[in-house]
C-alpha cells in the first residue's frame, strides 16, 4: 500500500452553481453519510474513516468544498463567495443533485459549519449530525468581540486575510500557509510531506483564494455576503438551535480549540446530544483519529435509530 492512500477515482455532478468533485464508498443502498473537510485540508482528512464506514455497509460520500481540488464554479460570473450559508447550501444542492433525501452529515471545520446550517435550517434533511468543535454557526454580529491573547495568536490568518499583503501571501504561499496552521492547530499529529503535499494540491484550484478570502473577510464582517444568501444568513444571525441527534468531538490537543466539558459544548443543541473528548487529536481529528471519529457517525446513526423508535405513530 502506498504511503500516502488517495480517496479514488473521483466522481462528478452538476448542482445549481458547481461541478462538484466527490469520492463514493460502500452500497448505494446503504445509510449515507456526508464527510465534510476543513480549511486549508481536503478530503483525504477521510482516508481511513470512508473504508472504514464503507465496510459496515455506509454510503460514503466525500466531497471537496467549493474553492478545492476538483470542484468548479459553473458560471463564471457568479460570486465566489466563502460565506456559511454558501457552503451549507452547496451541501443541500449536492444531496438533491445525488437524490438523496436526508443524510448523516459529518464535518470539522469549514465542513462542521456546513453540517451544522443545514442541520439548524432544514434538519429534515438531516438523519444525525457529527461535529468537531460542537456547534460552528457563526455568530458574526459578535466578530470584533477578542477571546484570549494566546487564541488571538493562533488566528493569525483571520486578520492576514483581511489585508491585500494576506491575499498575495495566500496566492504564493498556499502549502507554506496551510503547514503552519496544520501545526499550530494539531501540535501532536506528526504529519509527513508527502501528507501535506496531497492535501496541497487541492489548493491548486483556480477559486480557492477568492473562496478562502471571502470566508474570512465575511466572517469577520468587512464585506458584505452575496445576496442571494441574504435570507439564510438572516435566519443564521439568529443562532438557531440544532434538533437533530448530535456526536460533538473535542481533541484534547487542538491547539486552537481547547476541549470542553459536556454542558458547554452541548449549548444550542437540543435533540439528543452526546460531547466526547478525543485524547492526542487536534483540529483535523478525522485524520488524526479516525476510528473516534468513525465510532462516532456509527453512534450518532443509533441516536436517530433511537429516536425514531421513540416517536409514537399517528394514524
Amino acid at each position: 500500500m502506498s504511503a500516502t492512500p488517495r480517496l479514488e477515482p473521483l466522481r462528478h455532478v452538476e448542482t445549481e452553481h458547481l461541478d462538484v468533485a466527490y469520492f463514493e464508498a460502500g452500497p448505494e443502498d446503504g445509510p449515507p453519510v456526508l464527510l465534510l473537510h476543513g480549511f486549508p485540508y481536503d478530503i483525504h482528512s477521510y482516508v481511513d474513516v470512508a473504508p472504514n464506514l464503507a465496510e459496515a455497509g455506509f454510503r460514503v460520500i466525500v466531497p471537496y468544498l467549493r474553492g478545492h481540488g476538483g470542484t468548479r464554479f459553473l458560471d463564471g460570473s457568479v460570486p465566489r463567495s466563502g460565506q456559511q450559508a454558501a457552503l451549507g447550501q452547496d451541501v443541500i444542492e449536492l444531496m438533491d443533485a445525488l437524490r438523496i433525501p436526508q443524510a448523516i452529515l459529518a464535518g470539522y471545520d469549514w465542513g462542521g459549519r456546513a453540517a451544522c446550517v443545514v442541520a439548524a435550517l432544514q434538519p429534515e434533511r438531516v438523519t444525525a449530525l457529527v461535529s468537531v468543535n460542537g456547534y460552528l454557526i457563526q455568530d458574526i454580529s459578535a466578530s470584533m468581540q477578542p477571546i484570549r491573547p494566546d487564541l488571538e495568536a493562533g488566528f493569525w490568518y483571520f486578520f492576514y486575510f483581511l489585508t491585500e499583503r494576506g491575499r498575495a501571501g495566500l496566492t504564493e504561499n498556499r502549502r507554506g500557509i496551510a503547514e503552519v496552521i496544520w501545526r499550530r492547530n494539531s501540535p501532536d499529529w506528526e504529519f509527513g510531506a508527502a501528507e501535506l503535499d496531497r492535501a496541497a494540491a487541492a489548493f491548486d484550484n483556480p477559486d480557492y483564494v477568492d473562496v478562502v478570502i471571502h470566508s474570512y473577510r465575511h466572517r469577520l464582517f468587512q464585506v458584505p455576503g452575496a445576496p442571494e444568501y441574504s435570507r439564510l444568513e438572516a435566519q443564521l444571525a439568529q443562532l438557531p438551535p440544532i434538533t437533530v441527534p448530535a456526536i460533538t468531538l473535542d481533541g484534547l490537543a487542538d491547539g486552537n480549540f481547547p476541549a470542553r466539558d459536556a454542558a458547554v459544548a452541548g449549548a444550542r443543541f437540543v435533540g439528543p446530544h452526546e460531547h466526547r473528548q478525543v485524547p492526542h487529536a487536534g483540529h483535523n481529528l478525522p485524520q488524526e483519529a479516525p476510528l473516534a471519529f468513525a465510532d462516532a457517525i456509527r453512534s450518532a446513526a443509533q441516536l436517530a435509530a433511537r429516536r425514531r423508535a421513540a416517536i409514537p405513530f399517528v394514524g
